[in-house]
């Protein structure tokens, strides 16, 4: 099929940063876009050919977007599966598909997945109401401390918290959910595995990720992670065996822990491009965002080895500040060697919000490490 300057079109549902920073890549091979999200302020909007408005959970707004395009994929996995499925009925065709996406979409599915599949994860207990949690700990069904999660619709920091007493528990939302054993882990890792829809697969190197301990949210992405070759090999073998098993094409970004003994646990997985792989735009051969729209089309895949070292900064609003977005010191950043903002677009910062990310290149990687610490104190995201 003639996917560039033709009348194929692409269709993506999210219109959120991951959408807009695959779109700088169909314009680089001119390619049409078509764009579904909820809100008229979408970072998307002016970047796709066509921008339409739609709930993404509604079925209807879905199956009706997905009909007028030839391939359909995501930037972010709650949607409606259901008007997926029929939409794949009709030939439409939507990567990563209804099948992977369920498995997903659900982190009690996702890890029971896990254990059916013999693949490496943490201990977990599954719930239907978290007020069920008490009960489990006073009959010694569970032990605190463990990690809570809901199964469906958390997100960036949202929807997770460490329960490390019964108090812990007043706050959260009584819905369906998991408690999950507190492993003791020296590195948080990840890996992005590319696969297209004829089975070749990429992996990109091992990352590490450093954690803002209060928001649960990424503050650095360590590209390749300083670990032994030994481990990454086997966290690579992991994020590979899950591809298999999930069958997924697109983007595939696996997340795990580096135990104390060095065995990796499966911790969750993303089917689609992520933050872990942000620093890819400057520091690898083939973006994760471009690798993302060949695997969907089918195309071959790009080289994914690193040409620098990179780190990633996510830049996210500053506590105490709601409203129209400032960013304090960027002239500042943009003065040091190897730094590249990347600005989302949203107009309105509130606290922990993602606004950004900044990627540090250098051929010394604690090099680049240092100047990330220092573009972090020295960009603020406020509002005016």
């Amino acid at each position: 099929m003639n996917y560039f300057s033709s009348h194929f079109k692409l269709g993506i549902l999210g219109g959120g940063q991951l959408g807009k920073m695959l779109l700088y890549n169909t314009r680089k091979f001119d390619i049409y876009t078509c764009v579904l999200e909820a809100s008229n302020e979408a970072p998307c909007k002016t970047a796709c050919d066509e921008f339409h408005l739609g709930d993404l959970m509604n079925y209807d707004a879905v199956y009706n977007f997905g009909k007028q395009v030839d391939v359909l994929t995501i930037e972010i996995e709650n949607v409606n599966i259901d008007a997926l499925e029929a939409l794949e009925k009709e030939g439409v065709k939507v990567y990563p598909s209804a099948k992977t996406l369920r498995i997903i979409q659900n982190k009690a599915t996702q890890k029971l997945f896990y254990v059916d599949h013999n693949i490496p994860t943490s201990p977990f207990t599954r719930f239907a109401f978290t007020s069920e949690i008490k009960e489990a700990l006073n009959h010694g069904g569970l032990s605190l401390p463990f990690v809570w999660k809901c199964a469906q619709f958390g997100y960036d920091g949202t929807g997770v918290k460490i329960v490390r007493t019964v108090d812990d528990l007043k706050d959260l939302p009584n819905v369906e959910c998991i408690a999950e054993k507190l492993v003791p882990f020296k590195n948080e890792l990840a890996v992005i595995v590319a696969r297209n829809a004829s089975g070749e697969t990429k992996t990109y190197p091992v990352v590490e990720m450093e954690f803002h301990p209060e928001a649960n949210q990424v503050e650095y992405v360590i590209c390749p992670a300083r670990i032994d070759v030994a481990v990454a090999k086997k966290a690579e073998a992991v994020a590979l065996k899950v591809s298999e098993a999930i069958n997924h094409v697109g983007l595939l970004a696996v997340e795990m822990f580096q135990t104390e003994n060095d065995d990796i646990l499966i911790n969750e997985v993303a089917p689609r491009p992520h933050n872990s792989g942000h620093q890819t735009i400057e520091a690898s051969y083939t973006s994760q965002f471009e690798q993302h729209i060949r695997a969907v089309l089918n195309l071959p895949l790009g080289r994914t080895d690193n040409k620098v070292g990179g780190v990633m900064v996510n830049l996210v609003g500053a506590e105490g500040f709601s409203g129209n977005v400032v960013y304090e010191n960027i002239e500042k950043i943009m003065n040091m060697d190897g730094v590249t903002p990347h600005i989302y677009g949203k107009k309105q910062t509130r606290p922990f919000r993602k606004m950004g990310h900044v990627t540090i290149v250098n051929e010394d990687l604690n090099e680049a490490r240092r100047i990330a610490e220092e573009v972090k104190k020295s960009i603020r995201v406020i509002s005016e």
